[in-house]
């Protein structure tokens, strides 16, 4: 019996090494005879002049046009270092070796030398330049995955990446129960602080504190619109913002932006975790106002959000940046609501407001009507000075297509940011660096061990992209046995009395 289990494992170890031995002599070749181009490289994704941190995953490329039968990269550094690949579909470079030459060169830059060989035989390319940043990047990003439709929803869930390697893992889906999840929430990147909504028959909002256990809670209280959304931690971890909104959707008949999703009322309220209470105030539940989109400042002093006087004309409907006191102390509002960016004034609109954790800047989207700009074509990010209280167009993290969501890196060196740069349907992450002076590098697309092939033949969009500090050390288990019981704990209500 040994000898046939022997046997076995032998025969299973000799088939993996001629597989491996084929993948490996596919394209083994040497760069002979190329002809000289003047030009830099096509290459997909474009990582030509990007600035990365000095602990992400390899760059895998490929050529962008397809047609190329071998790729052939060498990158070097200016101490006389290289890391050689080659491979038929696209570059796979040895993770260890990657990391150890970016690391030797943080704060440096590296050179990259493409050849390519077509049916005529080999081309060389003008070498490009990747500038390694000293600035490192958070453990990795949590996301949903979601079909880019918008008339149903089938699979969906939440899902987290490690930066430095191509491992993702599921944290939960959808098809543990039956509903849809969405607005996953982490204090400043920490997952042991966590809240996640859940839609349909089994809804509900799961949060932890402290690493703890989740609670299932009914959000929806009898003085709010309805059941609380957008989330975001105080820096504290005490407090959590929330929206409710009354959300519609319509279509287009003509037009770029064909899908169009509305608020027709939205009030905003803070969530007191300590006492179990909804924290409300008359100046955040104004009928004639739509407050949404929630966020504590990085001193937690402040509470920003976008507002729009109603309308019945959607394309009308556009969006200020506003700011209210908030009383960490007391869990009290200030007396006045200020404008930051009058973005009206401009007939455009601001969504997705994001400080930095440093309390210097403020990202957020500007498009040219409503607060759902992910299907605005026209959305690009802004950045805003909280110094000096001057707006200006990120260029280097903006493309011709939809930039839209966004979150900042725990150091507030990089953010991640939503974009349909790629081919106008589909959302992906991308990250660009934003220097203590605010310059913002070239934005570059999440590194895949094959992109070409992993982005293709993925059909779902990377939605809400957050950065984690580590590990979530998610139960998806525990999870949707808590979202499959019919317990919810209500939350209470304090009310500020209206001033008079």
């Amino acid at each position: 019996m040994r000898k046939i289990v022997y046997c076995l494992q032998f025969t299973v170890y000799s088939l993996q090494l001629i597989v491996y031995c084929l993948l490996f002599s596919a394209c083994t070749e040497t760069v002979s005879n190329a002809k000289q181009e003047a030009v830099q490289p096509r290459i997909y994704p474009d990582y030509l002049g990007v600035t990365i941190p000095v602990n992400i995953a390899p760059l895998n490329f490929c050529m962008a046009d397809e047609k190329a039968l071998c790729i052939d990269a060498v990158i070097t550094d200016g101490h006389g270092n290289s890391l050689h690949c080659q491979g038929e579909e696209s570059l796979d470079f040895d993770i260890d070796d990657w990391h150890a030459l970016i690391g030797r060169n943080s704060g440096d830059s590296l050179s990259v030398t493409v050849s390519a060989r077509y049916e005529d035989g080999w081309h060389s390319y003008s070498p490009f330049s990747i500038y390694v940043s000293a600035d490192s990047i958070d453990y990795g990003i949590c996301y949903r995955l979601i079909e880019p439709g918008y008339e149903v929803w089938s699979k969906m869930g939440i899902y987290e990446r490690d930066l430095s390697s191509f491992d993702e893992r599921a944290l939960i889906e959808n098809t543990q129960f039956e509903g849809c999840v969405n607005c996953h929430s982490f204090n400043r990147g920490n997952p042991a602080d966590m809240s996640l909504h859940i839609r349909g028959p089994h809804g509900a909002t799961l949060l932890r504190k402290d690493g703890g256990s989740f609670t299932a809670y009914n959000t929806k209280t009898d003085q709010t619109l309805g059941l609380c959304v957008y989330p975001y931690w105080h820096p504290s971890g005490r407090y959590i913002a929330y929206s409710t909104n009354t959300t519609r959707q319509l279509f287009h008949s003509a037009g770029r932006n064909r899908v169009e999703v509305f608020d027709e009322a939205s009030d905003l309220q803070v969530y007191d975790v300590d006492k179990n209470e909804l924290l409300l105030s008359p100046l955040l539940k104004r009928d004639s106002v739509f407050e949404t989109y929630p966020v504590f400042s990085a001193d937690g002093r402040s509470l920003f959000f976008c507002a729009a006087r109603s309308s019945n004309q959607i394309d009308s409907i556009r969006y200020n940046l506003c700011r209210i006191g908030f009383d960490l102390a007391t869990g009290s509002f200030g007396e006045r609501i200020d404008t930051i960016v009058d973005a009206v004034a401009r007939h455009k609109s601001v969504s997705f407001p994001r400080p930095s954790y440093d309390g210097r800047f403020l990202c957020y989207t500007l498009s040219d009507y409503g607060q759902f700009s992910i299907w605005h074509h026209e959305a690009d990010l802004y950045l805003l000075d909280l110094a000096t209280g001057e707006s200006r167009i990120m260029e280097g993290a903006n493309s011709e297509d939809t930039e839209s969501f966004h979150n900042w890196s725990t150091n507030s060196r990089w953010l991640v940011l939503s974009s349909r740069r790629d081919d106008g349907l589909y959302t992906r992450p991308y990250f660009c660096h934003v220097d203590t002076g605010g310059h913002v590098s070239k934005a570059f697309m999440l590194p895949q061990r094959n992109p070409r092939r992993f982005y293709r033949d993925r059909f779902f969009s990377f939605n809400v992209p957050d950065f984690v500090i580590g590990p979530t050390r998610f139960n998806g288990r525990e999870a949707s046995r808590i979202i499959n019981d019919e317990y919810r704990k209500d939350f209470g209500v304090r009310k500020e009395a209206a001033s008079e």
